[in-house]
C-alpha cells in the first residue's frame, strides 16, 4: 500500500532554503577570506617596495634638530622618573599659635615645584578656617585658629609637591 505524498508544509521549505544557504555561505566564505588575505598583503608589499621589514627597520629617520647635542650627550642625559612617588614629594614645616591667636601659615615646595594639596596636623584644639594654594602656586597656605583661649598650639603644616 502506497500512500499518499503530501506536499511539504511552508515552514519546511522556508528551513531547508534557511540550511542550503548557510552551508553555501561558509563555503563561499573559505574561498574569499584567503583572496582578502592576498589582496592586502599585495598591497603592504606595494607600499613597502619590496623590501622586508628588517630592510625598512634600517633606514635612517630623518635629522632633527637636537641643539648640537651628539648622542653621548643625549645618551647621559637624565630621562624621565620611573614611578610616580619620584615626581611627588612632601616639606612640613611647624606653626605655633597663641591663645585664640588665628593666621595664615604657608610651606613652600621650592623651585621648579608645583603644590598640588596641603594641610596640618596638631595635638593641640586648632581648626582650619581656609587652606589654598599660593598665588604663585609654588606652595600652600593654611589659615588656622587656636580654639583654646587659655593654652597655645602647635603643630605641622605640610604641602604636597610635584617636581
Amino acid at each position: 500500500m502506497i500512500g499518499k505524498l503530501r506536499t511539504p508544509s511552508p515552514a519546511l521549505v522556508i528551513a531547508c532554503i534557511a540550511l542550503f544557504v548557510s552551508l553555501s555561505g561558509t563555503a563561499l566564505a573559505t574561498g574569499v577570506v584567503p583572496t582578502a588575505k592576498r589582496a592586502l598583503y599585495a598591497n603592504n608589499a606595494g607600499k613597502l617596495q619590496g623590501k622586508t621589514a628588517r630592510q625598512v627597520a634600517a633606514i635612517p629617520g630623518p635629522a632633527t634638530s637636537l641643539d648640537g647635542l651628539g648622542a653621548e650627550d643625549i645618551a647621559s642625559m637624565e630621562g624621565p622618573a620611573n614611578t610616580a612617588a619620584a615626581l611627588v614629594f612632601t616639606n612640613t614645616v611647624p606653626f605655633a599659635l597663641a591663645p585664640s591667636e588665628e593666621k595664615d601659615f604657608s610651606a613652600g615646595c621650592g623651585p621648579g615645584a608645583k603644590a598640588l594639596s596641603g594641610g596640618f596636623s596638631s595635638p593641640n584644639l586648632v581648626a582650619a578656617e581656609d587652606t589654598r594654594p599660593t598665588a604663585d602656586g609654588n606652595g600652600w597656605t593654611v589659615y588656622l585658629v587656636n580654639i583654646s583661649p587659655t593654652a597655645s598650639a602647635t603643630g605641622s603644616m605640610q604641602v604636597t609637591c610635584l617636581r
